[in-house]
């Protein structure tokens, strides 16, 4: 992409400079914001400290320079941004607006490395002008990011010092590599950013590959801005500067650069390949003894549907006799398809998009959704698609519904949705303002200051660290202790395209985007602290090799499995998780029972309170030949491969209706089992293959679900998910159950 890098003078942008050269991006011209008729501006977006030497800095790259005059303050300082007359922020869109026109650049280099504050602004102007943020040092590790700059020979003096343990009247004029081994000492001492990101420092740069000519300070003046005796503020002011020329500056910018050690996203994903030390074994070659699949199972979209999913009446008398047998119609049991609890959680499931195409069904979903729960409430959307190359159609009609800068955590997968239904979804709201939100300031939030009760992270520009969300939907969403996050793919974040390998590299990738996903929205929450997953899988054959992965960096957390026709950009796995930030406080159990030729296997999730519960209950069939009781071979990781048929044994007789009645009875007071809630509101995720002769139909789900509602004495949402495969080829219905209050 054409680009035109924001630029300081500092280290940072001219390094993200850098950074954009090695991604194979073009730097056509840069762009600078600078005080008028004043040496310093106590700005919260800009540096300008040094602003008399941009001019020379763009000469020293060679490259147009495109400047604007500070005209306004910050105004608008909230946690997100809206466009606000007379703003400082206006300034850098009224700028990079006039580059667009004349250069045609399509995006904009920054080097943000941790504030919220300048990321959310630099994206809502690259947003207002359809141009992409790449900020490739964002979130990085500002001890490596230092070193790395060092390394690849960028110059650059500190201008301007702020902090314990510096002070203008040794350290001012002084280099990086001078500096190094203080900031580091300081950091120990008194939690100092290397990179000044703190407001600790600030710099120039010099000289730096990209450079044809070197800057030289001739003459500058230190002004003493606040005497302190703890931490003194000063900075310099450039008098006088000169350029002097380089040897071998004919060749191009990403010439200068070959043979740097500067990072790439090869360097910065080659962790994923490390291997545990305690790595299980491979499985054999051959049919998985845990999960009956083999090398050569595949899934794809014929799926044959016996009946059209009907929103109500649950019976259906086109149902199977041993269900429908015997059914008084005037007592008929119909499920809420919204339902909410006492502490302001709403669950929204069986909303059915109908209409002549994709977009028209979107549509129709989301003004059903509207009608059931505030838009602004919505915490997490699940949307189904019947066929994923629709995605675009869907996602502009969604993007309508969600046009603000906070919009909710989304998941997004191919299933079977019946003909008809090209669009299926469901979300998780929480009301604005209701139990959790106690205004307390939340200490992890990082730099900003954020209330306790909602926390969203909307990351868009394309950096090292996390895939960049540039649709309709955050990251994640943080309500009080819990954490809804959008469903993660292998993509390399600097790429945004999927990583090569399989299936054992996307997982990694996408697993290690969860953890700084989470960490980002606050610092002590991390991976281990998931309580509950949904493994959407494009084949069978993937199950094992993503239980591993998970097993490996999780803690008792609970994870369902589900083979799907399709996911986003091709990917082979995605996970869709949610986390609560005490997780050490969740207890956990296996359990189950044998209901006739079935078998009923719950891992079940809930913390010290009760006051939140999650289970995944799967239905399978009993083999004679293998032990399946309380779901141990799902968990246990055995590899008795002689315990497993090479093919599957003479199918049972199909699940009668009151044997299904027991096992969604048994599944639901498990996960309300010690509920404290006086009516507590249940969500379960019911996925079924209708292509298996052994599962209920829709209608016939709904309405066990609801009798066992019922005669539990709660309410619950249910989403039925039609799909390929399950845990194991034996696995007909698995539930995936929560509760939160």
């Amino acid at each position: 992409m054409k680009v035109v890098a924001l630029i300081s003078g500092g280290k940072d942008s001219c390094y993200n400079m850098l950074q954009c050269v090695a991604a194979g991006h073009e730097v056509v011209a840069l762009a600078n914001l600078y005080p008028e008729n004043k040496e310093e501006l106590d700005s919260y977006m800009y540096q300008c400290v040094g602003h008399q030497g941009v001019e020379l800095f763009a000469e020293a790259v060679g490259l147009p320079l495109f400047r604007r005059a500070i005209s306004g303050v910050a105004i608008n300082c909230g946690p997100q941004y809206t466009p606000t007359p007379s703003d400082e922020v206006e300034d850098l869109h009224e700028l990079l607006a006039l580059v667009k026109e004349e250069m045609n650049v399509e995006a904009v280099a920054v080097g943000a490395i941790l504030s919220d504050y300048q990321r959310i602004r630099v994206e809502n102007v690259c947003s207002r002008l359809g141009l992409v943020a790449l900020a490739y040092l964002w979130r990085r590790d500002q001890e490596e990011l230092l070193q790395e700059m060092i390394d690849c020979a960028v110059e650059a003096v500190v201008i301007k010092v702020a902090a314990l343990g510096l002070h203008p009247s040794v350290h001012l004029g002084l280099t990086l590599t001078d500096l190094q081994p203080n900031f580091l000492r300081m950091k120990e001492k008194y939690g100092l950013n290397v990179c000044g990101e703190g407001g600790e420092y600030e710099s120039f740069t010099l000289d730096c590959p990209l450079f044809t000519k070197t800057i030289v300070i001739d003459e500058a003046e230190t002004i003493i801005h606040s005497d302190d005796a703890i931490a003194p503020v000063g900075y310099l002011v450039f008098k006088k500067l000169h350029l002097v020329e380089k040897e071998n500056v004919h060749f191009t910018m990403a010439e200068r650069i070959a043979g740097l050690p500067v990072k790439t996203w090869q360097d910065l994903t080659a962790d994923i390949d490390e291997e545990a030390e305690d790595s299980p074994p491979t499985p054999p070659k051959g049919r998985d003894a845990d999960t009956g699949y083999g090398p050569d199972d595949d899934y794809n979209d014929d799926c044959e549907f016996t009946e059209t999913q009907e929103k109500i009446p649950l019976d259906d008398s086109d149902a199977d006799s041993s269900y429908s047998e015997g059914i008084d119609e005037s007592t008929q049991t119909y499920l809420p398809l919204s339902a909410t609890d006492e502490a302001g959680w709403t669950w929204v499931a069986g909303v059915e998009g109908h209409g002549k195409n994709t977009s028209a069904a979107m549509r129709d979903a989301l003004d059903q959704l509207q009608s059931l729960v505030p838009l602004s409430d919505v915490v997490s959307v699940t949307l189904y698609l019947r066929d994923m190359s629709q995605y675009p159609a869907a996602n502009g009609e969604y993007a309508v519904a969600f046009p603000g800068p906070d919009p909710p955590a989304r998941v997004c997968v191919q299933c079977p949705l019946p003909e008809g239904a090209p669009v299926s979804l469901e979300a998780t709201a929480h009301r604005a303002g209701g139990p959790g939100e106690d205004g307390c300031v939340d200490p992890g939030a990082g730099d900003g200051k954020c209330w306790l009760g909602r926390r969203q992270l909307h990351v868009q520009g394309v950096s090292h660290w996390a895939p960049a969300n540039i649709g309709p939907y955050s990251q994640a969403v943080r309500v009080g202790d819990i954490m809804y996050m959008a469903g993660q793919i292998g993509l390399v974040p600097g790429t945004m395209q999927l990583i090569e390998g399989g299936i054992k590299r996307q997982c990694r990738l996408a697993l290690r985007h969860i953890e700084r996903v989470a960490r980002a929205v606050d610092s002590t929450t991390q991976l281990r602290d998931v309580v509950q997953a949904i493994c959407y899988v494009t084949r069978g054959t993937h199950i094992w090799e993503a239980r591993l992965e998970w097993e490996r960096h999780t803690t008792n957390a609970i994870a369902d499995y589900v083979v799907v026709p399709r996911l986003p950009r091709g990917a082979l796995v995605e996970w869709s998780v949610w986390l609560h930030r005490h997780n050490n406080r969740f207890e956990y159990e296996e359990t189950g029972c044998l209901i006739g030729p079935f078998q009923v296997s719950i891992c079940r999730r809930w913390n010290y309170e009760n006051k939140v519960s999650a289970i995944v209950s799967r239905i399978s069939i009993v083999l004679e030949s293998v032990n399946l009781y309380a779901g141990a071979s799902y968990l246990s990781g055995s590899r008795e491969s002689e315990d497993c048929p090479d093919s599957l044994p003479p199918s049972p007789r199909p699940m009668a209706r009151d044997e299904l009645d027991e096992a969604m009875s048994y599944t639901l007071s498990r996960l309300l089992r010690d509920s404290p809630a006086a009516a507590p509101v249940c969500h379960l995720r019911l996925a079924y293959c209708p292509s298996s002769e052994h599962a209920p139909q829709p209608a016939e789900l709904r309405a066990a679900a609801a009798r066992a509602a019922e005669a539990n004495g709660t309410t619950v949402v249910a989403s039925l998910l039609p799909v390929m495969g399950l845990m194991t080829k034996w696995t007909f219905l698995s539930v995936c159950g929560v509760r939160h209050h």
